[in-house]
């Protein structure tokens, strides 16, 4: 693990299915300006994938692996419940969100401009019971992207997320951690919870330029 990382409360821990969060630009592709505590200079995303329920540990689950809904799969997402907008006023986050799904291969879309951010539609609406799923990049080979000062981000800090019926839902940072991806912390972060939970993702840690990944990742917990 490296950087700060601020340790958050207790988490639920259960056995659901291993989520990887992943960072790459495809092979040979440049490294990016360095996410901060970063020694890299050059392009790196945030993709997020997951094997079905009863598949392999994070070490070894396959990037390509399916990813299922998160959410409380009962209940339907309201169209004034689609967050449209997020604030980070501490990291400086001020952005349209758009929507991702999952590419053909089952792992998570990541969005195609590095400025944008964008809310998975697998996972719960802002301000739902479960975890609502946010990702972004950190930086990419012109300069830091939208999430490049998430790991900087302290308890309390205030997150906002706004949808479409143009409700302002906020959050509160309870922690932030950084994690190598062999050892993403699948239930913590993509597990059932009891209330509305928000987690944001983006990468972290240094930069391995031989596959194009960053090796770790940033995981903004806020409830």
């Amino acid at each position: 693990m490296t950087g700060r990382v601020l340790r958050r409360r207790s988490l639920l821990l259960l056995p659901a299915a291993v989520w990887v969060a992943g960072c790459s630009t495809g092979p040979g592709a440049p490294a990016p300006t360095g996410a901060p505590g970063s020694t890299a200079t050059g392009t790196a995303s945030a993709t997020a994938t997951v094997p079905s329920p009863g598949g392999p540990s994070s070490a070894t689950a396959p990037e390509s692996a399916p990813v299922p809904a998160v959410g409380d799969p009962g209940r339907a997402v309201a169209a004034g419940e689609v967050p449209v907008h997020l604030e980070v006023p501490a990291a400086g986050v001020d952005v349209p969100l758009i929507r991702l799904g999952v590419n053909p291969d089952g792992s998570l879309e990541v969005p195609v401009d590095y400025q944008q951010v964008g809310w998975f539609t697998g996972s719960a609406a802002p301000g739902a019971t479960g975890p609502a799923i946010i990702a972004g990049h950190v930086d990419s080979t012109s300069g830091p992207a939208p999430f490049f000062r998430l790991r900087d981000l302290v308890a309390g800090d205030e997150v906002v997320v706004t949808g479409a019926d143009g409700q302002r839902r906020s959050f509160s940072v309870d922690g932030v951690e950084q994690y190598p991806k062999d050892r993403f912390p699948t239930a913590a972060v993509y597990g059932p919870a009891p209330g509305p939970v928000l987690r944001l993702i983006t990468c972290g840690g240094s930069f391995d330029r031989s596959v194009g990944h960053y090796r770790d990742n940033v995981v903004v917990f806020a409830s």
